[in-house]
């Protein structure tokens, strides 16, 4: 039972992202997005760690981070962190595909 490091670690840089957010500029939406999100990931590379064709929590929150996260850097055009986050998070849907096959 090969580790899922790749996956716990986007779960991380979810969850610590936003405990910076909050700290940074006091957003308690990122916060709650943040550790939220990252819970999800961390679940889901849990999941993977346990069966390497379960990647549906994964999957989904990579999804959905990918659409929410590439939205908010079309209309901001800034690249922190809407747009670093769109882009780990579509890399993760890529590498889960892969997975896959």
């Amino acid at each position: 039972m090969a580790i899922d490091w790749i996956g716990f670690a986007y779960a991380a840089l979810l969850a610590v992202g936003g405990v910076v957010a909050y700290t940074r500029k006091g957003s308690k939406i990122s916060l709650a997005a943040g550790l939220t999100f990252g819970s999800v990931a961390g679940y889901g590379a849990y999941c993977i760690t346990r069966d390497p064709r379960s990647v549906k929590v994964s999957l989904f929150s990579s999804f959905l981070l990918t659409i929410i996260m590439g939205v908010r850097f079309k209309r901001s055009k800034k690249l922190m962190p809407a747009g670093l986050v769109a882009c780990l998070s579509l890399l993760m849907i890529l590498r889960l595909v892969l997975m896959l096959l």
